[in-house]
């Protein structure tokens, strides 16, 4: 870990009010400013390692809205990620660690394999059963969080779906290579179908490699930087094949860890691909003229929610508000506090189910004072903590991909 970067935290404060495990707690060691302190003191071999900080630790949820607010750049969640990276790195992968990570993520057809049974499970009405006696609460708690979390799956993954090229209709302008995140093939098919019916539509042939893999964001998560670095290698080599003007994405964790590639892996082709990551809405808004003038009416009180991967990450915030302000019809209403985070951050609101929750209520409220009837996101992790939240608790409001949003416009 660079050392540099832990002294030059000047703990002058400007991280409290972003930070939302601190205005949940207001526990110096649940701020950005403390995570820092207590990981130099570490590193200066004045504290040692115990499970209590540890536990202080992982309550960062690595949104990065400390590294936004902070003067001098201090990104306290890459601290504390790579920290966690270093640990692992000494302390090995555990077993149930090794599976996921190794070998189910990074295989693509063993990742769709593993989902047939919830598919199956749904449409036996055997969810609906299970639901509505309340089975699910004799079992352990993540798997019924976990459970409540899934959405209706699509009929097949999408990788399966669709084909390697999509022409472009019309002139072709260009050609783009399409980073079909994971979660967006197996669970929000229609919004990545959406993605590629919106550049086709302005003229890009779309080319998505079905050998791609996992973007490398579960390891990151994990600890496991040797399974980063193997699936940056993987995905520099195949979409190297191509010759494309931009790699897209429409999910906002896939685009942050692939414009960090170069961060991992050295070399002219890794720079070259993260040179080349756009996210969905930066490619469509060099357009918006041209697709201004396809939209359709669509009568909606819309506002949006930025995913921490998007606008904390990768600094996009105008792009998303300037989409949706094209559409004709369109009512789009400004959410408070739009990118404080959800309480989504990976699997936090799994293994951290209390705190994710609090910051997932300060999330509704602002929603329900804004009077939206269409809440619109990019980011799969923050689609499925809001739908669900929303389900809960306001029902009337529906969730939607920022592309989704476009296409239906599109398609009149």
């Amino acid at each position: 870990m660079d050392y540099v970067k832990l002294i030059n935290c000047m703990r002058c404060g400007m991280c409290l009010p972003a930070c939302p495990t601190y205005k949940e707690t207001f526990l110096e060691t649940a701020s950005p400013r403390g995570r820092v302190a207590l990981v130099r003191k570490l590193q200066e071999g004045g504290l040692e390692q115990s499970e209590r900080l540890l536990e202080y630790l992982s309550l960062c949820l690595d949104c990065q809205a400390c590294a936004s607010a902070c003067p001098c750049g201090v990104n306290a969640g890459e601290l504390v990620a790579e920290f966690t990276c270093e640990r692992k790195t000494e302390t090995g992968l555990g077993f149930m660690e090794d599976m996921i990570l190794r070998k189910l993520v990074p295989h693509p057809d063993r990742l769709e394999t593993s989902m047939a049974p919830m598919r199956m499970y749904q449409r036996s009405g055997l969810q609906k059963l299970v639901r509505t006696l309340g089975i699910l609460k004799m079992f352990p708690k993540p798997l019924e969080r976990m459970e409540g979390l899934l959405p209706t799956l699509p009929a097949r993954p999408l990788r399966q779906e669709i084909h390697e090229v999509t022409p472009a209709i019309g002139t072709e302008i260009g050609t783009v290579g399409f980073f079909l995140g994971c979660v967006m093939s197996l669970i929000f098919s229609d919004a990545s179908r959406a993605t590629i019916t919106l550049l086709s539509s302005l003229g890009y042939k779309v080319i998505t490699p079905k050998k791609q893999v996992c973007c490398g964001a579960p390891n990151m998560l994990g600890g496991d930087l040797a399974g980063l670095k193997e699936a940056a290698l993987t995905n520099v080599e195949i979409f190297g094949d191509y010759e494309v003007d931009f790699i897209v994405t429409d999910c906002g964790g896939c685009g942050a860890e692939l414009k960090k590639y170069a961060h991992y892996i050295e070399g002219d082709a890794a720079s070259a691909f993260s040179s080349k990551v756009r996210d969905i809405s930066q490619v469509l808004s060099l357009h918006s003229e041209k697709l201004r003038a396809k939209l359709t009416e669509l009568p909606l009180k819309a506002t949006y929610h930025d995913p921490c991967h998007i606008a904390h990450c990768q600094g996009i915030r105008k792009e998303p508000r300037d989409l949706l302000k094209l559409v004709p019809g369109l009512e789009y209403i400004e959410l408070e506090s739009a990118d404080a985070c959800c309480g989504s951050a990976g699997t936090y609101n799994i293994v951290k189910p209390e705190m994710s929750d609090q910051i997932l209520k300060r999330k509704l409220d602002t929603i329900r004072f804004s009077g939206a009837q269409v809440l619109v996101t990019s980011n799969p992790g923050c689609l499925l903590q809001l739908k669900k939240g929303l389900a809960d608790h306001l029902p009337e409001v529906k969730i939607m991909h920022l592309t989704e949003v476009l296409a239906q416009s599109l398609a009149g």
